[in-house]
């Protein structure tokens, strides 16, 4: 035992407080070096010195990129349990992300808990209205907007119950009692919400195992979620890292270019819109039928995208719902004419797809025989 005065404080510590206490200082002095290290290394060399007070010109990339996450937890395991794995968040977690959450009760998390959670939360944080995502499997397997938590989750829950089983239920609306009536029917593993009715809490205590997470809403409410995004992807590959910015491209009405000779209507735009949101959010090649508000049938992770229509349009046919009159959006171009009439077969009246094809004209002129709207995003949203 050792005692330090400092400032005519006298205090004594231990061996394991010291060495904590070393290493948190390292780990500062680390994280500092770190930061430093990114900035010089992201300098564009050759230019001239900026004048004055002037910052110089950044690469977007550094020579050398240093990570600075902290530990926020061990897991049970990771995706398989021969795995093990471990919880870390960014140095400066962004308000709104998984990581600030707070659990009210239930099981620890587990790496799949969380990897999961995050994709049902990044979708419904796209929406400004109330909305509800349900995600197996890294997929939304049902995706609704409504008046409330109720009606968003009622309608999300509508397109793939089989799948929505066991899965992870996010909304961006507070959950009260009846919202929380409805989702206590079925077998849920994480619900995540920004606010929780007592009574909605109440609800779940005789369901002890459910996880459930409340996650502040970024401040200035959900038209503010762009404070809760990641700038930067990060995908580890053998002995390296592939870094990209994040696909946080927000698609507008004017954004729009209708190629066909009919017009989408006013709802079929709000439809394709919604789809659109949708899609992003599914693992390429993703195939979304949209009606209402709500996903009619979703196609996800198939090395075929003509495979994806068919999976949606299977899926839809599973869950009793009609596809007549609906809206289809495609993650990426129709290489081919066939997923069109796919779709179309299946009831689609109304399609968006980013364009860009070699065959475009030729997609275009089905859309044209087939008396379908087509509209062009000029953006894609693979998700690998």
């Amino acid at each position: 035992m050792k005692v330090i005065e400092v400032k005519g404080l006298t205090k004594s510590y231990g061996d394991k407080t010291k060495f904590a206490l070393s290493v948190a200082a390292f780990n500062r002095i680390s994280q500092y070096d770190g930061a430093i290290s990114d900035y010089l290394s992201a300098v564009q060399v050759g230019h001239d010195v900026p004048a004055g007070d002037a910052a110089p010109k950044l690469d977007l990339f550094p020579g050398q990129s240093n990570g600075r996450f902290v530990k926020v937890q061990d897991l049970r395991y990771g995706e398989n349990s021969h795995q093990s794995a471990a919880l870390y968040r960014d140095l400066f977690p962004a308000p709104g992300s998984l990581v600030t959450a707070k659990q009210l009760q239930g099981k620890e998390l587990s790496y799949n808990n969380i990897a999961d959670a995050d994709a049902a939360w990044e979708c419904v944080k796209s929406f400004n209205t109330p909305a509800c995502v349900i995600v197996k499997h890294a997929n939304p397997c049902g995706v609704a907007v409504g008046a409330n938590a109720l009606e968003a989750y009622s309608k999300a829950f509508q397109t793939d119950p089989t799948s929505a089983f066991g899965g992870i239920i996010a909304l961006n609306t507070e959950l009260d009692e009846a919202g929380a009536q409805q989702i206590s029917k079925q077998f849920v593993e994480v619900l995540m919400a920004p606010s929780f009715t007592p009574a909605a809490l109440e609800v779940f205590k005789t369901k002890v195992n459910v996880r459930i997470l409340q996650i502040a809403l970024p401040k200035g409410g959900a038209s503010d979620w762009d404070n809760g995004r990641n700038a930067m992807d990060m995908k580890r590959i053998g002995s390296g890292i592939l870094l990209q910015t994040a696909d946080n491209h927000e698609l507008a009405l004017s954004d729009l270019k209708v190629v066909t000779a009919k017009q989408p209507t006013a709802e079929e735009l709000n439809d394709l819109l919604f789809a659109w949101k949708v899609a992003k959010f599914v693992k390429s090649n993703a195939i979304v039928f949209c009606k209402g508000g709500m996903t009619m049938g979703v196609g996800a992770g198939q090395m075929s995208r003509l495979d994806s229509a068919r999976i949606a349009s299977i899926k839809a046919g599973h869950a009793n719902l009609s596809l007549a009159g609906t809206a289809v959006a495609s993650d990426a171009f129709f290489p081919f004419r066939d997923g069109l009439d796919v779709v179309v077969d299946a009831g689609a009246t109304c399609v968006i797809q980013p364009g860009g094809s070699m065959r475009d004209d030729e997609v275009i002129a089905a859309a044209n025989e087939r008396g379908v709207a087509m509209v062009f995003s000029g953006v894609r949203h693979f998700r690998h």
